[in-house]
Parts: C-alpha cells; sequence; structure tokens
C-alpha cells in the first residue's frame, strides 16, 4: 500500500477527479432504479439511493455524493444530507428488508447538514433513528467508505455487518478543520491534527472500526477509476458472499450487534 501521511490521504479522499457514489453505482450495478422523496417533507439529492442487480442478483444501494464542479456541489448540498436525506435513506432500507435484499451503502460526505433548518427539520432525530433501526436489518448490510466518512453524517450510513474503506479514504469523528478548530481554535493545524484523529484506513482496521481495506492504484482511485472500482467490487461481492454464510448460524442483526458492541471493549452482554 501507498506510504501517504494522514494529511496526504485526506487531501486524495477530497480530490475531485474521486469516483463518487454515482461513478460507482454506474459501474458495479445494472438496472439501477433511483427512488426518491421521505415521503414526509422533501427529495435530498446528496443521498441517491434505489433498486439494483448486483451481479445478477437485487439489492438496495444507497449512496452520498457531493458533485464534480459548482452547479452539481450546490445541488447535493457539497455531500451534506439534511434529515430527508436520511429518511429517505431508511425508506430503502426498510423496504429492502421487506423483500429479503441486502443492503450496500456508499460513504463520501463531510458530515450531515448542520444549518438552522436541518435540525428545525429534526436532523439529529433521523440520523440516531437510522443508526437504531438499521442495527436490527433482518437483511445483511456492507458499508464502503468511497472518500471521506466524517461525523454522524457517515455513520447513519455505515451501522453495517462489514464496514470496508478504500485504501485512501477517511472515517472520523469530524473533519480535521473541525478537530483543529474546536481544539486549538486554528483549522490552519489540520494537517497536525490529521495525525492526531487516526482516521486512516490502516489506523482503523488495526482498531477494528472497519473489516477491510480496498486497495487503490497507485496515487489514488482518481488515477486509475476503472482498477479502483473492479477491487472495490471484489471486496463487496466477497463480503455479502461471506456473509451469507455466516448466516446460517446467526441472524444479521445478531451479527451486527457483536461487531459493535467488541468495538467499545463491551461484551455481548452489555459487560
Amino acid at each position: 500500500m501507498s506510504n501517504f501521511s494522514a494529511a496526504e490521504r485526506v487531501a486524495i479522499a477530497r480530490h475531485e477527479g474521486r469516483p463518487g457514489t454515482a461513478d460507482y453505482i454506474g459501474a458495479l450495478f445494472t438496472d439501477f432504479f433511483e427512488q426518491r422523496g421521505d415521503r414526509q417533507c422533501r427529495e435530498d439529492a446528496s443521498v441517491l439511493g434505489g433498486i439494483a442487480l448486483y451481479h445478477g442478483k437485487p439489492v438496495t444501494v444507497i449512496g452520498t455524493r457531493k458533485g464534480r464542479n459548482l452547479e452539481e456541489n450546490i445541488k447535493f448540498n457539497f455531500g451534506m444530507p439534511g434529515p430527508e436525506g436520511y429518511r429517505k435513506a431508511l425508506r430503502l432500507m426498510k423496504q429492502a428488508e421487506k423483500f429479503g435484499r441486502p443492503v450496500v451503502t456508499l460513504i463520501d460526505t463531510p458530515g450531515a447538514y448542520p444549518g438552522l433548518e436541518a435540525e428545525a427539520r429534526g436532523q439529529g432525530e433521523a440520523i440516531a433513528r437510522n443508526l437504531m433501526e438499521m442495527s436490527r436489518l433482518s437483511v445483511p448490510v456492507v458499508a464502503v467508505v468511497i472518500g471521506e466518512g466524517n461525523s454522524g453524517g457517515a455513520l447513519a450510513l455505515a451501522v453495517a455487518n462489514t464496514v470496508l474503506m478504500l485504501e485512501n479514504a477517511v472515517y472520523s469523528i469530524l473533519s480535521p478543520e473541525g478537530f483543529a478548530s474546536i481544539l486549538w481554535k486554528d483549522a490552519a493545524r489540520a494537517p497536525e491534527a490529521c495525525e492526531l484523529m487516526k482516521l486512516t484506513a490502516q489506523d482503523l482496521l488495526g482498531f477494528g472500526v472497519i473489516d477491510g481495506i480496498i486497495p487503490e492504484p497507485e496515487g489514488g482511485a482518481h488515477l486509475d477509476p476503472a482498477a479502483a472500482m473492479d477491487a472495490a467490487d471484489r471486496a463487496i461481492s466477497a463480503a455479502l458472499a461471506d456473509l451469507q454464510r455466516a448466516a446460517t448460524l446467526t441472524s444479521y442483526a445478531a451479527m451486527r450487534f457483536k461487531k459493535f458492541r467488541a468495538m467499545g471493549g463491551g461484551t455481548a452482554d452489555g459487560n
């Protein structure tokens, strides 16, 4: 794997040419049928989701997207979903559960939108409900961090049986700039914060927060998107196959519960 610093990996994860959710859906899935709206308020374009075929089998795929230019950035709110986006994602996940479809999520977000209007419409509740409902889904869930995965905005799509990260993706409690602003009152110290936050795939695999690292072409996925997508395809396919085999011994919800309980050093019985 490439020997980049944490700050360099953050820069690669944010590269404007890096493949995003729409690119992965277009390359890895067929017959994608997008579903829109949260059935409560409005459509949130920062979350893309729907039904598709993955190697000929039906799945539900959901992801966050930022856009490639200013027009798309504005349309997709720079990849920061509001509560409607999370409610749409949950609606699709519950639909997948009803029909027995696996769920694949693709994560690339600087975090949930922190605006006053989002809070007024229930941002915190929407994220919390996703965490609760995802934890007990009866179908397998595979989450892939393809770029940035920051804060509860990322975790709301990552309560999965298997969590994978691309080699140069990052996954953390907030952005390095936010961390530096809080800790030192100086966002310019973000590169220093990157090292302290342990946000790289290599760090998180060592901590047991994620389950696997998907290799990228030398220099980053933006330099050879096709190779990056091929690697992601192999990893997702293997993860789903492993989960299907493991489910003969226990339920997907029980597997998920055990996995997340172990992260904090606890046990399945709460001790």
